[in-house]
């Protein structure tokens, strides 16, 4: 017998068959996984914002992280930073996803120093500053569910994740399986801080691929809506 060449065949037998395996073991996982929570609807949508872009900039239809840097924006730096890295770079490719964030209106120069200071001249066509009137920015903000305020810049270190049906996404139930065991009290995840780097690598990365993996199955006709907590949102109605 041709031991070599047995063991040729069993080596690349094991080459084919262990990736299938894995992707079986997958399968029902991707099918079965949780739809990520909605925290709240009717979202309010970009009006009287202008931008350099050529097409108007709106969240409907749109994966949209939303965010609010304000009056000082370069002070802001390591938060957008952040975003750009942890998030944007990661997403980018990722069909109708887009960072919105919202200036108060004669900030533009600034804007360009802080774009100057974290593009690196890569591709940001889908990273968006839109500009408007203070009164504008807190009707879009206070259209959220947030436990924080913005300050007196307009400003948070918090970013939101608004779907293409213009609700906002989070957690219902943001405990560790640890405080679930300890029957810890509930609280929710509504928002994500930009200064916190393992908040943003590690929940809203996973919560955002969700979202991605929730409309691809809709287009597909494989998303069963009927796993979506969303009598949670009457249940846990909670002030901002």
């Amino acid at each position: 017998m041709d031991y070599k060449k047995v063991s040729r065949y069993v080596i690349l037998g094991i080459l084919f068959f262990l990736p299938v395996t894995f992707l079986l073991f997958l399968y029902p996982a991707t099918h079965n996984y949780q739809p990520l929570d909605i925290v709240n609807e009717s979202v309010v949508d970009l009006e009287h914002f202008i931008s350099d872009s050529d097409t108007p900039i709106v969240l409907k239809d749109h994966i949209t992280v939303l965010g609010f840097l304000g009056a000082q924006p370069l002070g802001k730096t390591i938060a957008a930073s952040n975003l750009k890295e942890l998030v944007y770079d990661k997403f980018k490719g990722f069909k109708r996803f887009q960072i919105v964030i919202l200036m108060p209106r004669g900030t533009e120069e600034a804007v360009k120093k802080l774009q100057a200071e974290i593009n690196s001249y890569e591709d940001m066509r889908f990273w968006h500053f839109v500009f408007g009137e203070p009164q504008d920015i807190k009707r879009v903000f206070y259209s959220l569910k947030s436990t924080e305020d913005l300050d007196a810049d307009l400003a948070t270190d918090y970013i939101f994740l608004v779907d293409k049906d213009l609700n906002q996404r989070g957690r219902l139930d943001d405990r560790t399986d640890p405080e679930i065991e300890k029957n810890k009290p509930v609280y929710r995840l509504n928002a994500y801080n930009c200064i916190e780097v393992a908040e943003i690598k590690n929940k809203m990365s996973d919560d955002l691929r969700i979202v991605f993996t929730e409309y691809r199955q809709k287009r597909k006709g494989e998303f069963n809506s009927d796993t979506r907590r969303a009598n949670d949102l009457n249940s846990q109605n909670e002030e901002k």
